[in-house]
């Protein structure tokens, strides 16, 4: 299985166009001991030719730039990119479908919930079927399992598991939508195995970890999971108020209910934090907190980084 993490920040990327936190300061003064970041988005493939992505990141036209593997080749148009597994319906996750609009065939992954809130409730995603065989939606279920083919028969596939991991819709969508969908297709992790079985657990938003998630986490040999915040209330720290980072629904990474401590039975040969947030202190490679991480056997995701298992 190839790997590819073309962006490796949270929404607004890093650092974000509104903020002024010390973080996105230093970085735009050129001072800052770490790397700007693209909003996050994954690419697998089972071949090397044919891919996959998890998500729809705002930022995608630039990332499939910044990507030779995702280049198209051979006549006028084409690309590489096949499909789009969906994992909810957060903007950060759905916006880059709507770059994806230039009548290119490919094949979107997600809920029946998900799907409706796309495609019953808002127009613009239209877009992507002002012709015949453009786009084609297909329904998964949490618990169940499909199969992507790589680029030709037998040339392999990826078999994704998708995993519940939160009740919780966007915050757009109404409360009597949201009591007309199924809580459970909100929010996905996912375990991808390809035809050699190694496998890949994404998870980048936990709400909780408990013995479940450490069962599913445990089977993988790369796991990219929740990095989005330091603190539970780092947003109160930079802003002054503002919500908890497990009331957006992220485990924050310190402390002893955090991940870092958590996880810290996980042996997989990878272990990488991913939606990683402007105001998070890991992104400072001088910082205690990187440290840390590092000392924890983990480490923090970067644009451009490729694995192959």
């Amino acid at each position: 299985m190839h790997v590819k993490i073309l962006g490796s920040g949270a929404g607004g990327g890093f650092p974000q166009w509104n903020c002024a936190c010390q973080n996105c300061r230093a970085q735009r003064a050129g001072t800052f001991s770490g790397k700007p970041r693209t909003q996050l988005q994954v690419a697998l493939s089972a071949d090397g030719q044919s891919w996959v992505l998890l998500n729809a990141s705002p930022d995608i036209r630039f990332q499939i730039n910044q990507t030779p593997e995702l280049y198209p080749g051979g006549g006028n148009r084409g690309t590489p990119i096949s499909s789009v597994v969906l994992t909810s319906a957060e903007l950060d996750q759905i916006l880059g479908l709507l770059v994806l609009r230039e009548f290119q065939p490919f094949r979107v992954y997600a809920t029946r919930s998900v799907l409706k809130i796309l495609r019953e409730d808002n127009s613009l995603f239209a877009v992507l079927n002002r012709v015949s065989d453009q786009v084609s939606w297909i329904e998964i279920a949490a618990g169940g399992i499909f199969s992507i083919q790589g680029s030709a028969s037998g040339s392999g596939a990826l078999h994704f598991r998708p995993v519940s991991v939160e009740p919780h819709f966007p915050t757009y969508v109404s409360e009597k939508r949201c009591s007309e969908l199924c809580e459970h297709e909100a929010t996905l992790g996912l375990i991808v195995e390809d035809d050699l079985n190694e496998r890949l657990a994404y998870f980048p938003s936990i709400p909780r970890i408990d013995d479940s998630l450490l069962k599913q986490l445990a089977s993988a040999k790369v796991i990219l999971v929740d990095g989005t915040f330091w603190s539970d209330d780092e947003l109160i720290q930079v802003r002054g108020e503002g919500p908890t980072a497990r009331q957006i629904g992220h485990v924050p990474m310190s402390g002893e209910d955090g991940s870092l401590q958590q996880l810290r039975g996980l042996a997989a040969e990878k272990k990488i934090f991913v939606h990683i947030n402007n105001t998070n202190p890991v992104l400072n490679e001088s910082s205690d907190e990187f440290r840390q991480v590092r000392e924890a056997g983990w480490e923090v995701a970067e644009d451009g980084w490729g694995l192959t298992l």
